[in-house]
């Protein structure tokens, strides 16, 4: 029987295939364009540990994709295969550390900004281990690629099992844990999330042990607002009232708060929630983009709907 692979919606933005140079090292990943000429904002996604760009772009049902949803909203959505994944797995067998894949992905960034109308600018959302990429860029980031705000799902800062089971080159992990319960999935999700796994790179595997002691630097950098999404079941990552004091406390220079998503478990973007999930993250966007409006001047309504900021003298 030939694959059956869901036909997106008649009218949803197309999604295509990119390779971006990274300082000469190939980044592979995928976009979606709004129709409109300037993008609202440049919505940038990384997938976790062991999965590819394509974790943000489901197909087992219409609706489910990020990259559609944001591009149908105006955004420009590029989904990127991280250092040590896709294109660039030929040049970094064994991956990068933290540093360098921070330093590769802001390069690939600056490389696709460079002549292209961005809008508002830049939003960072990521997945469990693309989060830690995710807040370390927003805390390397200058000029134009400071983000406008870092939503990231499917990581905290104490892990729920010992580190000794979390996946690595050779061990997967535990199947379960990044699914949850089978209900919060369509049927096609898991036959489709196969096409997606890949290898996690030796050097992230051994540094992901590192991560609760490597946190509080990374959140001290931060100075853009941040919100952690945690799913009902997720399962790698401790999410109790202590757990997220100890998260929430060292982003002292950044505006944070935690969500839960009901119905889903780790892998939220794959799942029935995904849409749920993705309108939340681009309702954040549009918090981000009105508090640093009203930061600098007051917000009105232009003739095309759109809103606009005009500088003003409040005193």
């Amino acid at each position: 029987m030939p694959l059956m692979v869901p036909v997106p919606p008649a009218g949803a933005p197309p999604v295509r295939p990119v390779t971006l140079d990274a300082a000469g090292i190939p980044l592979s990943g995928l976009l979606a364009l709004p129709a409109r000429p300037v993008p609202r904002a440049l919505v940038v996604a990384l997938h976790g540990s062991g999965m590819s760009a394509g974790y943000f772009d489901s197909r087992a049902r219409p609706g489910l994709s990020l990259l559609e949803l944001g591009a149908g909203l105006g955004h420009a959505v590029l989904a990127l295969d991280r250092p040590g994944y896709g294109a660039s797995a030929g040049a970094l067998p064994e991956g990068q550390d933290l540093a360098g894949q921070t330093a590769t992905v802001l390069a690939a960034l600056e490389g696709f900004a460079e002549g292209r109308e961005l809008g508002a600018g830049v939003f960072l959302v990521a997945h469990s281990g693309g989060g830690r990429v995710a807040l370390a860029a927003a805390g390397a980031a200058r000029g134009g690629l400071v983000p406008i705000g870092v939503d990231v799902s499917g990581i905290g800062r104490r892990f729920a099992v010992d580190a000794g089971r979390l996946p690595g080159p050779d061990l997967p992990g535990e199947w379960r844990r990044h699914w949850g319960a089978l209900r919060f999935y369509p049927p096609d999700a898991f036959r489709l999330g196969q096409g997606l796994l890949r290898p996690v790179p030796a050097i992230e595997a051994r540094e992901t042990r590192r991560w609760p002691e490597m946190y509080p630097a990374v959140a001290a950098g931060v100075r853009v607002p941040v919100r952690f999404t945690f799913a009902e079941q997720e399962q790698w990552w401790r999410h109790d009232g202590d757990a997220l004091e100890e998260l929430l406390t060292p982003l002292t220079g950044a505006p944070a708060e935690v969500a839960r998503q009901p119905h889903a478990g780790h892998n939220i973007s794959l799942g029935w929630a995904a849409r749920t999930y993705h309108l939340r993250v681009l309702s954040f966007l549009e918090e981000c983009l009105l508090a640093r409006d009203v930061a600098v001047g007051r917000v009105v309504t232009g003739s095309d709907g759109d809103l606009k900021k005009v500088d003003a003298d409040l005193t």
